[in-house]
């Protein structure tokens, strides 16, 4: 019922427009929706992680060092359904007052309320709403921002998630820059559409925002350096490094003449988007899932319908092989800011992206575990004393 009474209000809001603004309004709602729908899609798709794990012998709250107040998929779930109840009643509200209330400040209000309640529910001081998982949560944040401190699993993992979501981080400045300046809607245009306005596609925080996740992880990654020496570390570093040239020589197109772009920085784009497609696929196929020896996904603790879909399965290897492949070179679309006016062919490749990100944790967290599981028997195994070792400490010798 709820269901369809959005739906119901939503399309008559719309129906009372003119073909001329009906597209126009579209967009501007889906820029202000677009950030929380992508959100609540990725809080669903950790549930399901979080279910797959507890299906097997996989410890993830081991592996995240996580106490035992932990979320489990079962209340990852239920937050996930009221964020699915809460943003697209915003959404509705936002397009009836559209429609039936041309001022700009009344209908803005709904979308400026709802991320005000969602920044005030993750930063309540209170022991309500899971305090100590949004604790976690800050602090991993505050971490990942500022890498001042040993890099953690927790960190890294949430930062290449973060990598993922980096269109949501640039269309939630484009918002909240739309709030500030409080831009109206034009009969043929929308001034952030324009080139020149102020959130516009000559704005630098676009490309700015998009390279942030990259550059926090850049920086993760020296850190590690500094503190194992390791010169993969290193190399992970230069796979990030790779992603920056894709966005700043994107946003040229609105900075030089036409001419120019076509001739010399189109090119040096493209160039620039398949190092970072190809080096972003090797590291998650040799480095991030170590599928060298095909290891088998999980070993679930008890038989179920996915462990005998999944279990041991090679086609299901060729196929996230095959499917990452892919979608690491449409990563480019979704970083490039001057093809962003293709805002569903964006969104789209953004959902796709983050259903990769979805099925890359399953195999990052198998290695992880793997390595984890790997470096304990050998501890186990050096701590046994040698037969010869026992005859030669030992002090009782009868006679």
């Amino acid at each position: 019922m709820w269901g369809f009474g959005c739906c119901k209000i939503g399309l008559d809001s719309v129906m009372r427009m003119g073909a001329d603004l009906r597209n126009l309004f579209i967009y501007e709602a889906f820029l202000y929706y677009n950030p929380l729908l992508l959100a609540t899609m990725m809080v669903w798709l950790w549930g399901v992680n979080l279910w797959v794990f507890s299906q097997s012998t996989v410890s993830y709250a081991k592996i995240f060092d996580l106490d035992q107040n932990h979320l489990t998929h079962k209340e990852i779930w239920e937050c996930s359904t009221w964020m699915t109840i809460i943003v697209p009643t915003s959404m509705t509200a936002y397009l009836y007052l559209y429609s039936h209330w041309r001022s700009v400040t009344g209908r803005i209000t709904t979308s400026v309320l709802l991320y005000v309640i969602v920044a005030m529910v993750l930063i309540f001081p209170f022991d309500i709403f899971y305090l100590s998982s949004r604790y976690f949560l800050l602090r991993t944040l505050w971490r990942i921002a500022l890498p001042l401190q040993a890099i953690t699993f927790p960190d890294f993992f949430l930062a290449d998630i973060l990598t993922s979501m980096a269109k949501v981080f640039s269309d939630l400045e484009r918002s909240v820059c739309r709030m500030v300046n409080r831009q109206k809607a034009r009969l043929r245009t929308i001034a952030w559409l324009e080139a020149d306005s102020v959130c516009g596609s000559h704005s630098i925080a676009i490309p700015t925002v998009l390279v942030l996740p990259y550059f926090w992880r850049l920086l993760q990654c020296l850190r590690q350096y500094k503190d194992t020496k390791e010169k993969t570390s290193l190399f992970n570093a230069l796979k990030y490094s790779t992603a920056v040239p894709v966005i700043f020589l994107s946003a040229l197109k609105y900075h030089v003449v036409p001419t120019k772009w076509t001739s010399v920085y189109r090119p040096l784009w493209l160039l620039s988007s398949v190092v970072n497609s190809l080096y972003s696929f090797y590291w998650d196929v040799t480095r991030d899932w170590d599928l060298s020896g095909f290891s088998r996904i999980f070993l679930f603790s008890r038989p179920s319908l996915c462990s005998n879909l999944f279990y041991g399965r090679q086609w299901i290897y060729f196929w996230t092989i095959g499917s990452n492949l892919i979608l690491r070179c449409s990563w480019t679309y979704k970083l490039s800011a001057h093809l962003r006016h293709n805002y569903l062919t964006v969104f789209t490749i953004t959902i796709l992206e983050m259903l990769r990100r979805f099925q890359w944790i399953f195999f990052r967290v198998e290695n992880e575990w793997n390595k984890m599981t790997r470096s304990s028997i050998q501890i186990s195994m050096n701590e046994i004393p040698r037969d010869d070792e026992k005859l030669l400490s030992s002090n009782n010798h009868d006679v």
